[in-house]
């Protein structure tokens, strides 16, 4: 197991919970970029698929947890995207 690794992860996941509270709360995709979040979901998945081929140690359980946050955070991006297309599209009725 790398100490590097692991604290690379750790410090990624206590990022991830405070983008999916400001995608709750803000209810919003502004200052979101759908882009960035699947390259780092790809980016995750080759982190788990090494772990599972070549190197196999608790890290493994890090790179999920991220990987399920950053879905919860692309799930919401989805959510307030069409949440602001619906309101737009009330906008322009009026």
């Amino acid at each position: 197991m790398s100490l590097f690794e692991a604290g690379m992860l750790i410090c990624f996941g206590f990022a991830w919970p405070t983008n999916i509270y400001k995608s709750v709360k803000s209810k919003s995709t502004k200052g979101k970029s759908l882009q960035f979040l699947l390259i780092i979901e790809v980016g995750y998945v080759f982190g788990i698929i090494h772990k599972i081929l070549y190197s196999q140690d608790i890290v493994l359980v890090l790179y999920i947890l991220n990987f399920v946050m950053v879905a919860v955070d692309t799930a919401l991006y989805f959510v307030n995207r069409k949440r602001e297309k619906e309101l737009e599209a009330k906008e322009a009725q009026n």
